[in-house]
């Protein structure tokens, strides 16, 4: 699907995403976003990101993917709603995180993402609670 300009939807790119992370494709995630992109995984200060300022251009979205995705067995994306509204969708759903060693947990949230006029990733606001975080095996 893309939008009436031709050009892929937030929630495709959104999906695109989803998909490269799922797959462990750095290079395929990391292509989908525009150069002056923002990561912020979650919104607000956490310990991925503790001035909460987001994750800012190609070099820094490059290294959270490596220290926060790419460290993982596999990340799975359970997505029960999308609402696609102009250039972003919001996604509400569940992210499961089999860690390297073995634990699994899931987190419940709105995944958001933002397409650029050009039709690349602007940005991805994702909303979850550290102390939601639930172990699952």
């Amino acid at each position: 699907m893309s939008a009436a300009d031709g050009l892929p939807t937030a929630r495709d790119l959104g999906q695109a995403s989803m998909a490269a992370v799922e797959a462990g494709d750095r290079a395929a995630w990391l292509a989908l976003f525009s150069d002056d992109a923002v990561v912020e995984d979650p919104v607000g200060p956490s310990a991925f990101d503790p001035d909460g300022t987001g994750h800012r251009g190609p070099e820094a979205i490059a290294a959270f993917y490596d220290n926060v995705i790419g460290v993982n067995e596999s990340i799975r994306f359970a997505i029960r709603e999308s609402f696609l509204c102009g250039d972003e969708v919001a996604n509400v759903g569940v992210i499961r995180i089999t860690f390297a060693g073995g634990g699994v947990v899931e987190v419940d949230g709105v995944y958001c993402y933002r397409r650029t006029p050009d039709g690349k990733l602007g940005g991805i606001r994702a909303f979850w609670e550290a102390d939601r975080i639930r172990s699952v095996g």
